[in-house]
């Protein structure tokens, strides 16, 4: 029988042919937690278990969800991580070097074939490159740390194929939030989501579409590294699309027919086109997150912003995804573009994605986001709405002050 993109990477691992629905244990390639976590992971790991670790060389440590501290404890909590990390050997990425998915791309820790495992739930975002990407819980996390195993149960996959190619001002964000209406919250439950028909697409598109996967209730959200990528991420040569393989369920989207959508409160899959929303006032927009924070977001709202200035009132906070997408953003005008329209750029990472700083929302406040959940709370006081929308969206929305499409700029 024939295996999907999923099962032969955990077949690969057990080093046995594996189904859905069955238990394997494996040793990730890699494993990650961020400053928000660590601190609890230790503790379990010295306190609960009792225990040592065993394969350091394994682990990742990022400095990104509150980065840098915004408060004396957690200024303590990340001292006591740079010092766990120094006694037991970890690889440490501190404060601005940014958001732990993105820099796990960019360092080539997570790679083609590879089981990703991470303490946060958007590790689906290895993905992009072709590896079984997967959020667990610290309890989980610090078992790995401590026997350098964890047990998976083989998922089912859902296959989606798109179609043609993207009409102007309609981005991958938009292919995201389509997957996500069709599927809703949670018709992926502990499945793979598998993505084919972009080859084509270039690998910032390809991290927005796997970090969006676990807004479904995916285990994974995984792209076969084939295509326009760069030549480091090339499959291994077990790995390929198997056209006898199995899918739960298929789904075809034409991209041609897809316009601009928004996801409005309090549910990412309440999803609607942008017609349905336009004119709605907001009071703050954010772009950024491991979603859309790289340069080619960054870029596309100031290609729409340029020589123009944001509506009165509005509050554009831009968070890039790490210092290597800043320092893009910075060589070619795009981030002094931003500037001159009126927008504040924050130091790389979270940001106000999790409400814990950065521009957290107040009472009331509307918040037109380009982060991948808008749940009551989520970046602020419950009060707030979050919508959340392409990095063209933002843009038009900043300049106009409500809800617009970037097609009428």
């Amino acid at each position: 029988m024939g295996q999907t993109i999923s099962e032969q990477i955990l077949s690969h691992k057990a080093g046995q042919n594996v189904k859905p629905g069955e238990f394997v244990v494996i040793e990730p390639d890699v494993v990650m937690s961020h400053d928000s976590l660590t601190p609890s992971i230790i503790k379990i790991l010295k306190e609960e278990l009792a225990a040592s670790i065993k394969y350091p060389e394994r682990l990742v440590f990022v400095f990104d969800h509150v980065s840098p501290a915004s408060t004396v404890g957690t200024a303590d909590l990340q001292n006591l991580v740079r010092r766990f990390a120094r006694e037991q050997n970890i690889r440490l990425f501190d404060v601005g070097r940014g958001i732990c998915h993105q820099v796990l791309v960019e360092e080539a820790i997570a790679f083609p074939g590879a089981v990703a495992v991470g303490a946060d739930s958007h590790s689906t975002s290895y993905g992009a490159v072709g590896a079984f990407g997967t959020g667990m819980g610290s309890t989980d996390v610090a078992l790995i740390w401590a026997t350098g195993k964890t047990w998976l149960r083989v998922p089912e996959t859902i296959r989606v194929n798109f179609n043609g190619q993207l009409p102007a001002h309609v981005d991958v964000k938009d292919m995201a939030l389509k997957i996500g209406r069709i599927l809703s919250i949670s018709g992926a439950n502990y499945m793979a989501v598998e993505y084919h028909g972009i080859d084509w697409m270039p690998l910032p598109g390809r991290q927005t579409l796997a970090s969006m996967a676990v807004e479904m209730g995916a285990k994974v959200g995984i792209i076969p590294p084939t295509g326009n990528l760069p030549e480091h991420l090339q499959k291994p040569d077990w790995l390929y699309i198997d056209s006898n393989a199995h899918y739960r369920q298929v789904v075809n989207v034409e991209l041609e027919d897809l316009c601009p959508q928004v996801s409005i409160p309090h549910s990412v899959d309440h999803v609607s086109d942008i017609q349905d929303v336009t004119g709605t006032h907001v009071d703050v927009v954010f772009l950024g997150t491991c979603t859309n924070g790289r340069h080619e977001d960054l870029a596309e709202a100031a290609s729409l912003l340029k020589g123009k200035r944001i509506a009165p009132g509005i509050r554009m906070i831009i968070t890039p995804a790490s210092s290597r997408e800043m320092s893009k953003a910075a060589s070619d005008g795009t981030l002094s573009t931003l500037i001159e329209a009126g927008a504040l750029i924050t130091s790389p990472g979270c940001g106000m994605c999790m409400g814990r700083h950065n521009g957290t929302l107040g009472d009331g406040d509307v918040c037109l986001s380009t982060a991948n959940r808008n749940f009551k709370g989520r970046m602020g006081a419950p009060t707030s709405q979050i919508y959340l929308a392409s990095p063209g969206v933002a843009a038009a929305t900043a300049l106009r002050g409500v809800i617009s499409d970037p097609r009428e700029l």
